[in-house]
């Protein structure tokens, strides 16, 4: 009778789960700033006021990147009014790329370690 196969399994969730709580707040932050990037490039310029106001945040505990203005007429540039046409930026940069964001997020996973 040959030798019998022995496999240990060592379980590293806690320890996967507690790098991805560390790390997640950055991976997001890299997706925010690139999608801040996308909306730049997007938004009609004037003055270039609303553009230079377009930023990012982190939010949620790190699980939520937040791309917008804090000007008070980049709504009505987004989305339009009774008497202009919109001129979205904001959703198309987050929409638009997609793919790009999920290798930023594979690729901050790919570098946590354990």
């Amino acid at each position: 009778m040959g030798a019998g196969i022995k496999v240990d399994i060592d379980d590293h969730t806690p320890e996967l789960l507690a790098a991805l709580k560390e790390h997640l707040p950055d991976i997001m932050d890299a997706i925010g700033a690139t999608a801040e990037g996308h909306a730049k490039e997007l938004c009609p310029v004037d003055t270039g006021r609303l553009r230079n106001s377009i930023t990012h945040a982190v939010t949620d505990n790190g699980r939520t990147a937040l791309v917008g203005s804090a000007v008070e007429y980049a709504a009505y540039v987004e989305f339009g009014s009774s008497t202009r046409k919109p001129k979205p930026y904001i959703k198309p940069a987050v929409a638009n790329h997609h793919d790009e964001y999920q290798e930023l997020f594979e690729k901050g996973l790919q570098s946590i370690t354990i």
